[in-house]
């Protein structure tokens, strides 16, 4: 198998060393180079300030950065003709249009979690909003560590948003009910942040229903899990035509 250089965009977060460290060990990975507002080097690759410093030779991208650096990252993807893995979160609208755009001319694999973990976890409260209806309340509580800055996470949301295409669309997101004082609605799904310590991650959604309760719950231990992700996804992608990829997608293509 021909070796996969890797450009690594957030290079000096803590996801993308993380991920570094990983693929130090994973003899068919090399990574080429890395991209970080940050570029002081740790490891025997350059890291530069803006994608159009980058050397040539890379073949996929992996990017654990902010929103804000896919507005240079993507149409440099797009003019080498680059696969990107985008586990960046909290995009808004302009960058969603950002990726739906570059996916048109490369293969974009985007995902707000890239636990293998969570994506099952979604599969499984989808078959569940399916099979229990309306007579059952959905919460979804999230929990991480005190640097995390969006809430509620978008990985809570994905789950929400899936749960709503499961209820054909009919489900309203509450985030806060202290301001609210009236019964809780057939068809809302409240959200709940929790931040505190060093919480890697932590989602549960409940079914509260009569007389019983039922809980799916995925927990992190660590951050290697979202790099692992993102590794096995840099691969999947690397080869792939134009368009835009999912976490269901690599999970398919493991069963």
């Amino acid at each position: 198998m021909p070796m996969i250089n890797v450009i690594l965009s957030g290079a000096n977060g803590k996801m993308g060393k993380t991920v570094a460290g990983l693929l130090a060990d994973m003899p068919e990975f090399s990574v080429c180079a890395g991209v970080d507002v940050y570029t002081a080097q740790y490891a025997d690759f350059p890291i530069v300030e803006k994608p159009r410093q980058l050397p040539p030779g890379g073949d996929v991208i992996i990017d654990f950065s902010n929103p804000a650096a896919l507005l240079d990252l993507m149409p440099y993807a797009m003019e080498n003709k680059i696969p990107a893995v985008v586990c960046t979160t909290g995009l808004g609208n302009e960058h969603k249009s950002l990726l739906e755009a570059a996916s048109k001319e490369i293969p974009v694999f985007f995902s707000a979690n890239m636990s293998i973990g969570v994506s099952l976890l979604t599969e499984l409260v989808q078959r569940a909003t399916a099979v229990l209806g309306d007579g059952f309340d959905i919460e979804i509580i999230e929990k991480h560590h005190n640097r995390k800055l969006d809430a509620p996470s978008g990985t809570a949301m994905a789950i929400a948003d899936a749960i709503s295409e499961a209820a054909e669309g009919t489900k309203e997101y509450v985030y806060d009910r202290h301001s609210v004082r009236r019964p809780r609605g057939k068809q809302e799904i409240g959200i709940h942040a929790v931040r505190g310590g060093t919480i890697v991650g932590e989602h549960t959604v409940i079914f509260a229903g009569q007389d019983e309760v039922i809980s799916v719950q995925h927990s992190a231990g660590s951050r290697d899990i979202f790099a692992v992700g993102a590794i096995r996804a840099a691969a999947f992608i690397k080869d792939k035509p134009a368009g835009m990829y999912a976490m269901r997608d690599l999970v398919a293509a493991i069963d």
